[in-house]
Order: structure tokens, then C-alpha cells, then sequence
């Protein structure tokens, strides 16, 4: 198994792609901890998973929260090999209506949050015997292209990205990897509110999946088989890495066209 007597902390994982990725993460033989800000959320996700789980309710925008966090983590079992920075919050409005509570709740959560995690559970890393370990941070493919309304949100997304390849460089030599993962379309509860929102729930189907090459939305345990990869000892060469896991979407210059062509040659 790839996490085989690891100890990996995955936050937001109480539903939706965290969860994915903490099922993942236990079926490859680690030990899980489940943090989430609803508790009651954590506790059903580790229960399910049985032994080798310990669920923790954290809000990762307090800083207490998050020392409380790696104590209890290496309290249970005694050192963690991989960090995946998961929790965030969505966001959605238009840039001129934005105001400077909306940015900092926003940042606070998304990349803050995850700095200061990740700067714990390195400090952790580095004084373990053995050192060392991995850390995924969850970015989105808003670090390649741009939505409108997403101005705090894409800003902590590429902040994630920077921040990681900065501690990427920086603590290399101390067997410390820091990489990302920027999924796509995921079928997550955000699938399901921007279907709820549309005005037809089936054309708006349609429509996003005429911009991902694959044609489907992607499941959270995608997601989580990457990063058990990238917390495994199998990605030791890999650090500073920023991957799209997103069925092609950014890789496609406009939506797909609703009818077929007719191909164009030159003579």
C-alpha cells in the first residue's frame, strides 16, 4: 500500500472532496486524521473508516484551533507524515461589490489557514525521527484561468501555489516535498448548487461538460488517488509541482462546438 504506516492530516474532511481524499489515504494504509470545522461531520467520516482514524474539529482560521490540531495528531500517533490543506470556503461575487470583510474571510480560510498549518506541521516534520514528509496543498484550475466574481478565492488559490513553491525550495534538503493539486469540475456539493442555480438544471450539465474534454465531472476520490501519490514515497522527486487534475478543462482553448464541422484542408 502506498501510505503504509504513515500518519496524514487531511483538513475539510467531513464531505465533500476531503472526504474523498481521507477514504483514499486510510484504503492505502494510513492513519487519518479527519479535521473539520463541523465536527459531527468528522466524527461520522472517521467512524466509517474505523480503526486508524481520529477526528478532530478544527476551524482552520484560528490559530489555537490549529496548534490543538497537530498536538492531538501526534498525541494519537505520534508523528505525521503528510498534511493535505483541503479546508476552504467558495466564493462567488462581483469584483465592485466585494467588500474587505468578504476578502479576509475568505483568506483567513483558504490560504492563511493553510500557511500557518502547513509551518506547524513542517516544524513537526523536521523534529520526528525519521524527518521529513509530504505536504498537498488543494489549489483549483482558477490557477490557470480566471471566473468573474472570484477575486478572493483565485487570489488564495494562487497564493497556495507561491507559498508552496517557495517552502518547496527551501526545505528540500530536509526531505520536506510541498506540492499542489488544482482540480477541476468536481461532484461535490459546489456541483450541486451551480446546478440548482441555473435556470435548467440539464442544460447547465451540458454546458460544463462541453468545456471538459472528458465529458464528466470528477469524483473526489480522483482526487485523493493523486494525492496519495504525491504523500507517498513514490513522488520523491516531485516538489514544488503545481498539477491539474481537471479532465482537460484548461488544457481546451473554448467550449465544444454543438455541431460537427466539416474538416478544412489546404491545397
Amino acid at each position: 500500500m502506498l501510505l503504509d504506516e504513515k500518519a496524514v492530516l487531511v483538513t475539510g474532511s467531513g464531505g465533500g472532496l476531503g472526504e474523498g481524499i481521507a477514504r483514499v489515504c486510510h484504503r492505502e494504509g494510513a492513519t487519518v486524521v479527519v479535521a473539520d470545522i463541523r465536527g459531527n461531520e468528522a466524527q461520522r467520516v472517521a467512524q466509517s473508516l474505523g480503526n486508524r482514524a481520529l477526528a478532530i474539529e478544527c476551524d482552520v482560521g484560528h490559530d489555537a484551533d490549529l496548534d490543538r490540531l497537530v498536538a492531538m495528531s501526534v498525541g494519537k500517533f505520534g508523528r505525521i507524515d503528510g498534511l493535505v490543506n483541503n479546508a476552504g470556503v467558495n466564493f462567488v461575487k462581483p469584483f465592485l461589490e466585494t467588500t474587505s470583510d468578504d476578502w479576509d474571510r475568505v483568506i483567513r480560510v483558504d490560504l492563511r489557514g493553510a500557511f500557518f498549518l502547513t509551518q506547524k506541521v513542517c516544524r513537526q516534520m523536521l523534529e520526528q525521527t525519521p524527518g521529513g514528509g509530504s505536504i498537498v496543498n488543494i489549489a483549483s484550475v482558477h490557477t490557470h484561468a480566471a471566473l468573474p466574481g472570484s477575486g478572493p478565492y483565485d487570489a488564495a488559490k494562487w497564493g497556495l501555489v507561491g507559498f508552496g513553491k517557495s517552502i518547496a525550495v527551501e526545505l528540500a534538503a530536509q526531505d520536506i516535498r510541498v506540492n499542489a493539486i488544482s482540480p477541476g469540475l468536481l461532484d461535490t456539493q459546489i456541483w450541486q448548487q451551480i446546478q440548482a442555480a441555473a435556470p435548467d438544471p440539464a442544460a447547465c450539465s451540458e454546458y460544463w461538460k462541453s468545456n471538459i474534454p472528458i465529458e464528466r465531472v470528477i469524483e473526489p476520490e480522483e482526487i485523493g488517488e493523486l494525492a496519495a501519490f504525491l504523500l507517498s514515497d513514490r513522488s520523491r522527486a516531485i516538489t514544488g509541482a503545481n498539477i491539474m487534475a481537471d479532465g482537460g478543462m484548461t488544457s481546451q482553448l473554448i467550449s465544444k462546438e454543438p455541431y460537427r464541422s466539416k474538416p478544412i484542408e489546404v491545397n
